[in-house]
């Protein structure tokens, strides 16, 4: 079968991904919080924005190829860190490094992932990041920092957009708790999904591994869309930022970033980059399309910046670097990929990705992502 026949964009892989899918899974995955006005501004502003085609080029040999943080990459694009993968597929984190390191781009591991960073350490290459949700006591900072370093990952993502537990009302309708409890409900929902339920029977319902050695005390009391994690984190503050650049030798990178009066604080206490993103609607349904920020954060700072929220094809990534973001991250669209195909999808998108960035690049007349042209409001083209 030929994918890109089958499955030409990546909403062709969310289509056959929610088919795939358990309910309850689906909603974990898909959700935001509140309506979703905020997951919802994040598609509109993207497709609010446009670029004029630009004619009489001739033959374009395009170049996709970026550095950042004194990395070379061959594609923009990095896999962004989507906690309890493993929940949406069977061994999705294994799968999801294995692809990247392949594809020589970067794969970020969640703090809440239901493998660990030891478990990756045979298959990140290169190309391992370690997100960190912010732990409270000192001893288990220094000992996940340890960890992570010695699995091999050389980039630290601090995520400091998630003071207290989201509500995500889509989620916990479905019935999903933390950790997963497969109910009477859920069961007649895994019934409908063979190839899942198999997956699963084999490797086992997932759990947080990478946690499981610090927490000593039970889950009572933590709402549904909670997990053991918030029995061990903490709400940073900028003493807790300084805390990590001094005990983490390679890039730090800040996950969260949606004023850009916070870039000037942020450059002093020495970080190397800023990643703009509003969580791609999950934790705040109150805050304006990440989108919409990028200039202004791009304007406060030299720091290069990382960018995710919303974006779901070529021309997306062409939107958000063209208005100041150095790299992009995909959280959900890896997983839709992985729900969708399998152990074929991750690679499947980024050749998705790699043909649409080609395509748009060549309706502009540009061969270099240097070259881009700001996009603008399209009733200003």
């Amino acid at each position: 079968m030929d994918l890109h026949q089958t499955y030409p964009g990546l909403d062709d892989l969310k289509r056959k991904a929610q088919k795939r899918l358990p309910h309850f899974v689906w909603e974990f995955l898909d959700s935001g919080t509140g309506v979703e006005a905020t997951k919802s501004r994040n598609r509109a502003a993207l497709d609010g924005l446009g670029f004029l085609p630009s004619i009489l080029h001739g033959p374009l040999d395009v170049d996709l190829s970026v550095t950042l943080l004194e990395r070379q990459y061959p594609l923009p694009i990095g896999i962004a860190p989507v906690g309890m993968s493993g929940l949406i597929w069977p061994g999705a984190e294994q799968i999801l490094a294995q692809t990247a390191q392949r594809a020589g781009v970067p794969y970020t591991l969640s703090t809440v992932a239901s493998q660990n960073p030891e478990d990756l350490a045979p298959h990140i290459g290169a190309q391992g990041w370690f997100q960190l949700y912010p732990p409270k006591a000192p001893e288990i900072r220094a000992d996940m920092l340890e960890r992570a370093r010695a699995a091999g990952f050389h980039t630290l993502v601090l995520t400091v957009d998630i003071p207290v537990a989201s509500r995500r009302e889509r989620q916990t309708r479905s019935g999903l708790t933390q950790p997963p409890r497969l109910t009477p409900r859920l069961l007649a929902q895994v019934a409908r999904r063979p190839a899942w339920a198999l997956g699963m029977a084999q490797a086992g319902m997932p759990r947080m591994r990478s946690l499981h050695k610090y927490v000593t005390a039970d889950m009572a009391g933590l709402p549904p869309t909670a997990h053991i994690g918030y029995l061990l984190r903490t709400s940073p503050d900028a003493d807790y930022v300084r805390w990590l650049r001094d005990n983490w030798d390679g890039p730090l990178v800040i996950k969260g970033v949606m004023r850009p009066d916070d870039a000037p604080m942020l450059e002093q206490i020495g970080v190397d980059a800023l990643w703009v993103s509003n969580h791609a609607g999950r934790q705040f349904d109150g805050c304006p399309a990440s989108i919409e920020m990028l200039q202004q954060i791009r304007a406060a700072t030299k720091l290069p910046l990382i960018f995710d929220s919303g974006i779901e094809g070529g021309l997306d990534i062409l939107r958000a670097l063209s208005l100041g973001a150095d790299f992009i991250m995909l959280g959900r669209g890896f997983h839709y990929a992985l729900a969708a195909l399998g152990e074929k999808g991750p690679q499947h998108l980024i050749e998705i990705l790699q043909r649409d960035l080609e395509a748009n690049m060549g309706q502009m007349g540009i061969a270099s992502l240097g070259d881009l042209p700001p996009a603008r409001t399209l009733s200003d083209l």
